[in-house]
């Protein structure tokens, strides 16, 4: 029998780790569908670990796994897939927003021959304005960039075993799933969701950590803010062109233009846009030094299956 993986990346899930458990084990069992639960702890500062161990040891299907310290949600669901050992894989959140019974839809889009099925959000809920606006240029400059539209785009998606294997064996370390995921192909699907309100806990997203999320992933996947720089670098010549054009008119017509204030302008332009074009080149340059320096995506310091520390065992069967 087919067996299905959930991957949860959890961090400050407390109030909520356990009750998501419960929830799938019901939604799952009800539906007849083999499962383990993939919880990966991202180094939590409050009792998200203590709460998987609960969930393990009610529920054998659970697999605990916990970081050293917090690497990111990105790393999580790596580690994720890197564990799961299901024929068919669901990534989703750890807050219940991503509706448990739409994980019985995908899963049978999957028996009947889908390799990826990605989850679409109806709305983005109750976000602010700035929010999904930055979102939508977010998502506009990644649809560009991978060739698929990531509108309404979610980490909540289903993929055959064939599609993870594919994204474990990507050697970069900074990654970015939700577009990893539609790059690199399969017979995909979508299926739409609305995304539920929170019912315990806060976000971990401010509207800060959010842009800076979104920079990071749009340097990780594409070169469109380097491209960014050429249209900048174009922008300045060509200003400065006509600029040049009407100072030499106005020379040759006897009325030389007044300096300081033309000269400010000029400098504070094009010393602007080099600063710009520096900091982004840096950050790629920056990217590039983690990358070549092949550290690890992620520690991970604890694994439990129910009740048993596994960690020996699994690291074992990876190594060979």
């Amino acid at each position: 029998m087919s067996r299905l993986s959930v991957v949860l990346p959890a961090y400050n899930e407390e109030l909520m780790v356990g009750k998501t458990c419960r929830v799938l084990h019901e939604v799952l069992a009800e539906a007849g569908i083999s499962y383990e639960l993939v919880v990966v702890d991202d180094g939590s500062k409050d009792k998200t670990w203590e709460e998987i161990t609960k969930a393990g040891e009610k529920d054998g299907n659970v697999l605990g796994v916990h970081f050293s310290r917090n690497f990111g949600k990105e790393a999580a669901v790596y580690a994720g897939m890197a564990q799961a050992t299901g024929d068919v894989v669901a990534v989703m959140d750890c807050d219940l927003q991503h509706p448990p019974e739409t994980l019985i839809s995908m899963y049978h889009l999957w028996e009947q021959g889908w390799e990826v099925i990605e989850g679409v959000k109806k709305s983005r809920g109750t976000e602010s304005l700035l929010h999904k606006e930055s979102a939508g240029f977010f998502y506009g400059i990644m649809s560009k960039a991978t060739g698929v539209n990531m509108q309404n785009a979610s980490d909540f998606k289903m993929m055959d075993r064939k599609a993870v294997n594919s994204i474990l064996s990507m050697p970069e370390r900074n990654m970015f799933f939700r577009a990893t995921s539609s790059w690199v192909g399969f017979k995909t699907t979508y299926v739409e969701f609305e995304v539920r309100d929170r019912e315990a806990g806060q976000s971990k997203w401010s509207t800060w950590s959010l842009i800076k999320y979104a920079f990071t992933n749009i340097v990780a996947f594409t070169t469109a803010p380097l491209q960014f720089v050429t249209v900048v670098g174009g922008a300045c010549f060509g200003c400065s062109l006509i600029l040049i054009i009407y100072s030499l008119v106005q020379f040759f017509a006897g009325r030389a233009v007044e300096g300081y204030t033309t000269t400010l302008i000029v400098l504070l332009l094009i010393g602007s846009a080099i600063m710009l074009s520096l900091g982004i080149i840096g950050y790629y340059i920056a990217k590039i030094y983690e990358e070549v320096k092949r550290r690890p995506r992620y520690i991970i310091s604890q694994i439990l299956r129910g009740k048993e520390d596994v960690y020996q065992e699994v690291n074992h069967d990876r190594s060979h």
